[in-house]
């Protein structure tokens, strides 16, 4: 038999274009979102080698002689904040900070919100009732007002604030999942397995989980940006991580009444914030449409 009359089985995650990472790199927008994640993941693994000073060292040339924090300069990068203390490195380790709990909060709260919607939705009856009115009743609240009262009722710390986050963010994933398996679970091929006597788990991890697994990463990217901005407005506001450990938002928060006279210890907090939100929505975007071509377009 001939090698052309071989059937060859096409594979749609690969579409013909090299592998995700390869599209993902072709796209502009989505290899610009990687540049900066990478940067930034870099930064904070290195951080303990790549920052000058110590950044909790409040140095006796890091002041003018009125006392002012000082501007850029050949010495500090970035300036310095109002302790004298070297703003670059400060912006490293809050780098280290943001990602830590970007990543363990929205970790917890895609774990928390697929295994919430995946067990409403393929139960259904009063187990799915019971779980989705609970949904909707989390859904009713604020998210930034409950985050500032779960924070504010226990000790912050990188792990509670990183809790706070996933117990407030789980939700839209937890809705997403549900709407899908829900769909799923109505299939006929489910059918035939459930009359064959697959057990349920086999039916879950065999049959419905890998048809999730695509929104999971898509929804679980996008959320890490919404983590980060909700980190940086509970340190801002007082009630995220705690000074002196860095935080994009607690150094705002400390240099803010500096703003007329010293605008860039606000700035490059503030660009690292809005940059690293950016590319994680640049790079869900991009993975969405990537990893499912019938989402094009769809928000």
């Amino acid at each position: 038999m001939s090698d052309a009359s071989i059937p060859v089985k096409s594979d749609p995650s690969r579409g013909g274009r090299g592998s995700v990472l390869v599209r993902l790199l072709r796209r502009p927008r989505s290899a610009f979102a990687l540049i900066v994640i990478l940067t930034m993941v870099g930064a904070a693994v290195l951080a303990p080698w790549i920052m000058p000073y110590n950044p909790n060292n409040q140095m006796f040339d890091g002041l003018s002689l009125e006392g002012a924090p000082l501007p850029p300069s050949s010495e500090f990068w970035l300036g310095t904040d109002l302790l004298g203390r070297d703003l670059f490195s400060r912006l490293i380790l809050g780098t280290q900070t943001s990602l830590i709990i970007g990543v363990l909060a929205n970790g917890i709260a895609v774990l928390l919100g697929a295994t919430v919607g995946i067990t409403a939705g393929y139960f259904g009856g009063w187990i799915g009732g019971i779980l989705m009115r609970f949904t909707d009743l989390m859904m009713a609240f604020p998210a930034l007002l409950l985050a500032i009262v779960l924070a504010a009722i226990f000790k912050p710390s990188l792990l509670i604030v990183a809790l706070v986050i996933a117990m407030v963010n789980w939700v839209q994933m937890a809705r997403v999942i549900y709407t899908e398996t829900r769909s799923l679970a109505q299939r006929e091929f489910i059918d035939v397995q459930r009359a064959m006597g697959a057990s349920t788990f086999r039916i879950l991890g065999r049959h419905i989980l890998p048809h999730l697994v695509y929104s999971i990463i898509v929804f679980g990217t996008l959320g890490i940006s919404t983590t980060v901005l909700l980190e940086a407005t509970l340190s801002y506001l007082g009630v995220g991580v705690q000074p002196p450990t860095p935080s994009w938002g607690n150094i705002i928060f400390e240099n803010q009444t500096y703003f007329a006279n010293a605008p860039w210890l606000v700035f490059f907090p503030g660009i690292a914030i809005v940059l690293l939100a950016l590319s994680f929505n640049l790079l869900g975007d991009a993975l969405r449409d990537t990893l499912d071509p019938r989402l094009k377009g769809r928000h």
